[in-house]
């Protein structure tokens, strides 16, 4: 059955990446949900979209951080902010998240200020107590041991990260194994951007590893997956033959897999999930959202950008293309989006 992934939780209704959204992303019936991973100055994982701190958090708003916008050169781009490579665990938990993309989501703005930043052990101990719960509940009812609750941790800009002296490798498999989660069924899959983590990682644990992709042009992705090849090289046949030795999937940008035409429709699918699927892997793309400005034209309501069009619609099309799962800010509609599907093609949902 494809996989729904809570997209940094349920961030189509609460600030990203915090444990509020994780946890509403489980209980709307996600099977899974993803942190994205980047280090402290003393090395402990937390959770950001990006290690720029800026754009999510109230550190502009801190004169004792003051000093410590900087400039920095990320994946060839040089970018200004604050970045959690400068601070301590103990400094970032004095900050408090806020929204991210605030004119498309102006209710989620009012969560700005309420919620910290989530740390990977909290991660973890928050996704075992739910798990207990789910299984103190079927236990109770007499209903077989639910399956575990899938984690998609992305390991973000590990090559930066490793230029300042902070490895994420072994501090990802240390928490991981702290939890008991290093087993392939363990329901943990890593993913990447760069190549090389992903390489490595397949030489020190049998985790799932899933390549991820987006639709950028050369040179500069080649720079940001820390390799030789342009994603577009690493999504033809001889690029995925090559993703197979050492992942079990790619997480592709959606419009890889489905392009657009001129008018905004969605066009015909490309050959990559077919390709892949000869290959083996599975196929994950992203990022499912139901605001207006991300959807395709057929599947917009006539309002403005951040109001809600059918979200659903543009899921089944990818559905009816072969994907083995996709990422999504909104997972109760992705939940029913997929219940639909396999109900109109007569599918077992077990």
């Amino acid at each position: 059955m494809p996989l729904v992934i809570a997209h940094r939780g349920a961030s189509g209704y609460l600030p990203e990446h915090t444990l509020a959204a994780y946890y509403l992303a489980l209980q709307q019936g996600a099977d899974a949900f993803e942190p994205d991973l980047v280090m402290t100055r003393d090395g402990v994982l937390v959770a950001r979209h990006e290690n720029e701190l800026g754009g999510t958090t109230d550190v502009a708003q801190h004169a004792e951080f003051a000093s410590r916008r900087v400039t920095k050169q990320i994946d060839g781009e040089a970018v200004t902010g604050w970045f959690s490579e400068d601070f301590t665990l103990q400094e970032l938990k004095r900050l408090r998240v806020r929204e991210r993309i605030a004119a498309l989501r102006p209710h989620n703005s009012r969560f700005d200020g309420q919620f910290e930043i989530a740390t990977f052990e909290e991660i973890l101990r928050l996704r075992a107590a739910v798990q207990r719960e789910r299984e103190d509940a079927a236990a109770e009812c007499g209903r077989p041991v639910p399956p575990p609750i899938v984690l998609v941790a992305e390991l973000k800009h590990p090559s930066h990260f490793a230029a300042c002296g902070l490895e994420m490798t072994g501090a990802v498999l240390h928490a991981l194994e702290t939890h008991g989660c290093t087993a392939r069924a363990s329901g943990v899959l890593l993913e990447s951007f760069e190549t090389g983590i992903l390489r490595t990682l397949k030489r020190l644990t049998g985790l799932p590893l899933v390549q991820l992709l987006e639709a950028a042009g050369a040179p500069e992705d080649v720079r940001r997956a820390g390799g030789t090849q342009t994603f577009a090289q690493m999504a033809q046949p001889a690029g995925l033959a090559d993703i197979a030795t050492y992942a079990t999937g790619i997480g592709p940008e959606k419009s890889l897999l489905i392009p657009r035409e001129a008018s905004g429709r969605l066009a015909h699918p490309t050959r990559l999930i077919a390709d892949s699927h000869a290959q083996g892997l599975k196929v994950i793309p992203w990022t499912f959202r139901a605001e207006n400005a991300f959807l395709p034209a057929e599947a917009r309501t006539g309002g403005a950008d951040q109001e809600w069009g059918d979200l659903a619609w543009e899921i089944s099309r990818f559905l009816a293309a072969g994907v083995d799962g996709f990422f999504t800010d909104q997972p109760d509609i992705g939940v029913r989006a997929r219940a639909a599907f396999l109900d109109q093609a007569g599918c077992d949902k077990a």
